[in-house]
C-alpha cells in the first residue's frame, strides 16, 4: 500500500511516518469492520475499489491532521473588534516586523551599545511616553495580567479600594474580584451599585489600605441615579493619603476618538494627567495593536513592578514586541493614522462608503444566491466591539439574507445558510436579526473575496 503513487505523494509531503501510522490506523478500521461482520465492509471488499478507498481515506485523514484550526475568516459581522475573531486586525507595518523577528535572532534583551543584557521594555517605553505622557512603562501579555501585576505588586495581603459599581465583569466570565484574589490582596467595596462620593473612599481608608483603584466601565453604563468620584478627585485623595491611585482603562485609547467622529472615549494621557499614577490598558483593543497588556505610569511604582518575579512569568515574546512597536510608530503620524490603522480605518468607514459597497455587490449576491434566498442592502447598525462603547452604535449597512423556505421551515434554512456559510475555505461570519442573515460590510476589505467564497455555496 506504501508503494501507492498517491500514497508516496502524500509522504513526500508530510513524512512517511504519519502516512505509515494512518495507512495502519485504516487497515485496522477495515479489520474490525470484517470481524463484526459490517455489511458495507463486505461489499467494500467485494468491490474493486477497496484500495482505492483506504488510499483516499488516509489522504484525507492525513491532510487534515496538517491543516491549522486556526483560520482567517471574514468578519462580517458588525462588530469591529470582535473578541471570538481575535480582536483588532494589525496594520501590514506590524505583520512585516513579527516576520523580520520570527525568522532571525533579534536584540529583544540585548543592548548593542553595552554589550550586555537589556530590557526588554525598552522597544516600545519611549514610544509609549512620548505618546501618553508617561514617566515609564512596562508590557506583559493582557490587560488581565497588567492589573494582576500591578495589584500583587502593590496590594498583596492588603486592602484596594474600589467602587462597588465597577466590580466588572469582562469576557468569558472574568470578574475584578476574582483577578484581585488571584494576586493576593483584599477587595474592599466602597459605596454602592449606583452611587459612590468621595466621603466613602475616605471612611474606608485605614492602616491597611494599600492603593485605589478605577475600573473604567468600559462595557456597560449606568443610568439614572448615579454618582461616581472624578478622578482628579481620587488622586488628590490618594496624594493626600500617601497611596497609589491606579486607573484600569480596560479598552484604553491612545487618542481623542471624537475628532474622528467617533464616541468620546477617555485617553491614556488624560487619566495620567488627571492624577492617576500608573494606568492600565489593553494593546489589542481600540489601540489597535497585537494582544498585550499595558502599564504606564510613576517611574518608581514600575520599577517595582518590573522587579516582581511575576513580571517574568507574564512577559510578552519577541514577535509581539515587534508588532507593538510598529503599531506605537504609527500613532506618531496621527494625519494618516485612520488609513493605516485597521480598527480605525474600519470604525471610520462612512455610512455612505458601505452602502455604495453595498448597493455594488447586490446585483452580483443576488446571481449567486438566486436559488437560495433573496438578497437585498439593509440598513443596520456596526458596534465597535470587546467592551469598548457598548451603548454606542455605528451607522452602517448589510446585505440581507434571507433563504427561499416555506412557513416554518425558515428558521431552519437560515441556520442550514450560516453552518454552510462557516465551512467555507474562507469562513463567512455574519449575525442573524429579524429572520434574516446580515452580512455587515463595515470590515469587509476585498469584496472579490466574498464574491468568490458566495459562488462555492453550491457545492457544500
Amino acid at each position: 500500500m506504501l508503494q501507492h503513487p498517491a500514497l508516496i505523494a502524500l509522504a513526500d509531503e508530510y513524512g512517511s511516518a504519519c502516512v505509515k501510522a494512518e495507512l495502519r490506523f485504516q487497515l485496522d478500521e477495515l479489520r474490525r469492520g470484517i470481524l463484526s461482520g459490517d455489511e458495507s465492509v463486505r461489499d467494500a471488499l467485494a468491490s474493486d475499489h477497496v484500495q482505492e478507498q483506504l488510499v483516499t481515506a488516509t489522504q484525507s485523514s492525513v491532510t487534515q491532521q496538517f491543516t491549522s484550526s486556526l483560520l482567517p475568516v471574514l468578519n462580517l459581522t458588525g462588530t469591529v473588534i470582535h473578541t471570538n475573531l481575535g480582536r483588532a486586525s494589525l496594520p501590514h507595518e506590524a505583520v512585516t516586523a513579527m516576520e523580520v523577528a520570527a525568522l532571525q535572532a533579534t536584540n529583544l534583551e540585548f543592548d548593542l551599545e553595552s554589550g550586555s543584557r537589556g530590557d526588554r521594555d525598552a522597544h516600545i517605553e519611549a514610544s509609549l511616553c512620548a505618546i501618553c505622557g508617561a514617566e515609564a512603562a512596562t508590557v506583559v501579555n493582557n490587560n488581565a495580567a497588567a492589573v494582576l501585576l500591578v495589584l500583587n505588586t502593590l496590594a498583596r495581603d492588603r486592602n484596594v479600594l474600589i467602587s462597588r459599581g465597577e466590580l466588572v465583569e469582562i469576557g468569558g466570565s472574568f470578574r475584578i474580584p476574582d483577578v484581585m484574589a488571584s494576586a493576593g490582596c483584599v477587595l474592599r467595596e466602597v459605596g454602592t451599585t449606583n452611587r459612590t462620593h468621595l466621603k466613602d473612599f475616605e471612611a474606608a481608608i485605614d492602616s491597611q489600605t494599600a492603593l485605589i483603584m478605577r475600573v473604567h466601565t468600559s462595557n456597560y453604563e449606568i443610568k439614572g441615579f448615579t454618582q461616581s468620584v472624578s478622578p482628579s478627585s481620587l488622586s488628590e485623595l490618594a496624594r493626600a493619603r500617601g497611596l497609589p491611585y491606579v486607573s484600569d482603562l480596560g479598552s484604553g485609547t491612545l487618542i481623542d476618538l471624537a475628532r474622528y467622529g467617533l464616541p468620546r472615549e477617555p485617553t491614556v494621557e488624560e487619566e495620567l494627567n488627571q492624577g492617576a499614577d500608573l494606568v492600565t490598558f489593553s494593546g489589542d483593543k481600540l489601540l489597535g495593536g497585537p494582544q498585550a497588556g499595558v502599564i504606564v505610569g510613576d517611574k518608581e511604582l514600575i520599577a517595582r513592578i518590573k522587579a516582581n518575579p511575576l513580571k517574568r512569568a507574564l512577559r510578552i515574546d519577541k514577535i509581539t514586541m515587534a508588532a507593538l512597536a510598529e503599531v506605537l510608530n504609527l500613532y506618531r503620524d496621527p494625519e494618516r493614522l485612520s488609513q493605516r490603522l485597521p480598527v480605525l480605518r474600519d470604525m471610520t468607514r462612512s455610512e455612505n462608503q458601505i452602502k455604495q459597497l453595498a448597493e455594488e455587490l447586490l446585483p452580483q449576491v443576488q446571481q449567486i444566491l438566486s436559488s437560495q434566498a433573496a438578497v437585498s442592502v439593509e440598513q443596520c447598525k456596526s458596534q465597535i466591539g470587546s467592551g469598548s462603547l457598548p451603548t454606542e452604535l455605528l451607522r452602517s449597512f448589510a446585505l440581507a439574507i434571507e433563504p427561499k423556505a416555506k412557513k416554518g421551515q425558515r428558521d431552519a434554512a437560515l441556520l442550514d445558510l450560516t453552518k454552510r456559510l462557516r465551512k467555507l475555505p474562507k469562513p463567512v461570519i455574519g449575525r442573524i436579526h429579524d429572520g434574516k442573515l446580515y452580512l455587515d460590510l463595515r470590515c469587509l476589505v476585498d469584496p472579490g473575496e466574498l464574491l468568490d467564497q458566495l459562488a462555492q455555496l453550491e457545492t457544500l
